[in-house]
């Protein structure tokens, strides 16, 4: 294990629905008989469903983590990946010690240090400079050194004003820094992050990537980064797993990885729209569904800054009737209903001809401009100046950041339109002022 930080073997976490523990008094008594008396396995082990949310299940008993073999090399930024409910946030609380697993085994090595919700591991009517001591003693850290990191952290999280004030009369965000700040300062050989960075504030965001990528590139340290966020996931990570149902499905280059969850993620993103109630126009024509994503990835939702990006209108026409051609326009706006994307056939001086009673009409958008959030997309479609349909809001896109492609935006706050620049400089020429 000399370059191994982390090695997981056959990892398993049981739950037992409904209960607080693993039991009652009955289940309880039967392990120790089995285990302890008759020296056999666990009987309740070989019972129990996966974690597949919105199904109904038969068993009191699911699997969260299910058979996960692990190996983490020293230096190694892995990005972990999946779901809600796949098992991300169970997999790190064991590795941190915060629950223990129901079989397999761990060797780290290393001093490990968690962020994993708002307020780990601080007492609340502590000081912010009590709980720097504590967690530092926690960590095996003397008192000499965690004071000779002190101002650092401090700073870092910025809450110099109120470094003597009880931590229960923090805000979140205030929480979060603080807690980042002792986490990535007091010199952890691995640093176990949750998506409760997502708390923070876009320059904090920022501030914590960057610090991450230092511990790791420069000092060698072992980063885990949970995050829904695939844009940070690519710009942070060198590798990655995807967890699925309680168990890892791929562990490969970043990249990769975020490849293949955005493929699985590409049946639940698809929006219906023969439902909506608020259709305007004579209905000769409907957008009867609407599938939205990159352009090698259609189906996912997701959009990335700078990238081709793919929107594809499913059309049927009422009692068969046909349409030589129609204009189509696509807008893109934000939650305050502002436009920011306007595309119209119109612009492009083009029509669209529809040879079909169904079929489907696409809008490719080349080098996307906005910059990581949410954002709405509506739609309007007209035959010879008359209004076939038109739908405000009928979908959602998530956008969010291509690695290289203006980081500043990656976090947001900085701008809603991202594009390409340069900056320079001539010396003392001045010709360009003449």
């Amino acid at each position: 294990m000399s370059d191994i930080a982390i090695k997981i073997e056959n990892l398993s976490k049981q739950y037992r629905l409904g209960k607080i523990g693993m039991g009652t008094l009955s289940h309880d008594l039967n392990r120790w008989w089995a285990t302890t008396v008759r020296r056999k396995e666990d009987p309740y082990l070989r019972i129990g469903e996966s974690n597949v949310q919105g199904t109904a299940g038969g068993s009191d008993y699911v699997w969260a983590l299910r058979d996960i073999n692990l190996e983490v090399k020293q230096g190694e930024v892995l990005g972990i990946i999946g779901k809600n409910g796949a098992g991300k946030s169970t997999l790190l609380k064991i590795l941190s010690r915060v629950t223990k697993p129901t079989t397999g085994t761990i060797e780290y090595k290393g001093r490990i240090a968690s962020l994993l919700e708002v307020g780990t591991g601080f007492h609340q009517e502590m000081t912010g400079r009590e709980n720097i001591f504590m967690n530092g003693s926690i960590m095996g850290m003397t008192r000499a050194e965690i004071r000779g990191k002190l101002d650092e952290i401090v700073a870092f999280a910025g809450v110099e004003r109120y470094i003597d004030t009880p931590v229960k009369r923090y805000s979140s965000g205030m929480t979060v820094r603080l807690g980042f700040a002792i986490a990535a300062h007091l010199e952890p050989e691995i640093l176990v992050v949750d998506e409760v960075l997502a708390v923070g504030d876009a320059e904090f965001q920022k501030k914590a990537i960057g610090k991450m990528q230092d511990v790791s590139k420069s000092e060698g340290r072992t980063v885990l980064f949970v995050s829904h966020n695939m844009g940070a996931v690519e710009a942070l990570c060198n590798s990655g797993i995807l967890i699925a149902d309680g168990m890892i499905t791929f562990y490969g280059d970043q990249k990769e990885t975020i490849s293949k969850y955005l493929i699985n993620s590409e049946s639940n993103v698809i929006k219906q729209l023969q439902a909506r109630k608020d259709h305007s126009g004579n209905g000769y024509l409907r957008i009867i569904e609407i599938i939205a994503g990159l352009e090698k990835h259609p189906n996912t939702g997701y959009w990335q800054t700078g990238k081709t990006c793919v929107v594809r209108f499913k059309y049927q026409c009422v009692n068969n009737i046909e349409f030589d051609q129609v204009d189509i326009g696509l807008s893109i706006e934000d939650a305050g209903g502002r436009i920011l994307i306007y595309a119209n056939t119109i612009i492009e001086k083009k029509q669209i001809p529809v040879t079909s009673t169904s079929g489907i009409i696409y809008c490719k958008i080349e080098k996307f401009p906005l910059s990581v959030g949410k954002y709405f997309m509506s739609y309007d479609i007209y035959n010879n100046g008359q209004l076939l349909d038109r739908v405000q809001h009928a979908a959602q896109i998530t956008v969010e950041a291509q690695d290289g492609y203006e980081t500043w935006a990656s976090w947001g706050g900085y701008g809603t339109v991202c594009t390409k620049f340069e900056w320079g400089s001539d010396g003392n020429n001045t010709d360009y002022l003449t």
